[in-house]
């Protein structure tokens, strides 16, 4: 589906019935990464689920930013009269998920946070970003798929499931190029968002791959421990996965998330 939001289109999909729930993809990827959990899910809730402003089938123009892909997000649950969402956001889409709460924490009624962190990037990671901006430029999307694909799917995935690795960097190497080189600048100058997760008073839950390098173990402890106590917050390890558990190990994924729903209701 796509809704006109004034100069903006935005794809997405929405199915099911009940509590709302929003799923952001990361990057480079669209709304496809969360297909698995969409179609399990719909029995036991409404999910949405868009590209983000230059993905998929969206408006590929600017501004972009965190705080602009929250707004976003805001536009097109007024679009749906939705008034308030669990919103579930792996990688980049966790950082829209904390831009969403600095900006509209009355339309937020739980977090998933999926495969992401909280500090913003280091002057190292900025001059990548940068470096990964310029290639894209040069030589298209394909070679951001063939630059990330290694970090993006984890150890086991790789050795096992080759179809989900082939998957992958097509989702990746099919993205336009002003989205890619337009969220590489959103990454780049995001904020430090480590004090708006001390303000967090609805429930969460922080899903992790075993296997993830680009934001491991550790990054998701980080954030569960510095939510505080109102937020309840609940941390599972995907076993077997790397950076995209739901689509390496998209049943786990699922149940994870599900049983959370289920303590919403």
């Amino acid at each position: 589906m796509i809704a006109q939001l004034g100069d903006f289109r935005m794809g997405y999909d929405d199915s099911g019935e009940g509590l709302p729930v929003v799923f952001l993809h990361g990057f480079p990827h669209d709304r496809n990464l969360w297909n698995a959990q969409r179609l399990a899910l719909s029995s036991q809730a409404r999910c949405i689920v868009p590209d983000l402003r230059g993905f998929g089938h969206s408006s590929t123009h600017g501004p972009f930013s965190v705080d602009q892909y929250a707004d976003d997000v805001i536009a097109l649950l007024d679009a749906l009269q939705v008034e308030r969402a669990v919103v579930c956001g792996l990688s980049m889409g966790g950082y829209v998920a904390m831009a969403l709460w600095r900006r509209h924490p009355d339309r937020v009624k739980a977090f998933v946070f999926c495969d992401t962190k909280a500090g913003a990037d280091s002057d190292e990671a900025r001059a990548k970003r940068d470096e990964l901006a310029a290639l894209v430029r040069k030589d298209g999307a394909r070679a951001i798929a063939e630059a990330q694909i290694q970090g993006m799917v984890g150890a086991t995935t790789r050795e096992r499931r080759p179809e989900v690795v082939a998957g992958m960097r097509a989702m990746m190497a099919r993205q336009p190029v002003a989205g890619i080189v337009g969220a590489l600048q959103a990454l780049r100058d995001r904020p430090d968002s480590r004090e708006t997760l001390r303000t967090i008073s609805v429930p969460v839950l922080v899903v992790v791959g075993e296997d993830d390098v680009l934001t491991p173990i550790k990054e998701a402890r980080a954030i569960a421990e510095a939510l505080p106590t109102s937020a309840r917050v609940r941390l599972e390890i995907i076993a077997g996965a790397g950076h995209v558990p739901c689509l390496e190990r998209p049943a786990a994924t699922t149940h994870a998330i599900s049983d959370f729903l289920s303590t919403l209701a």
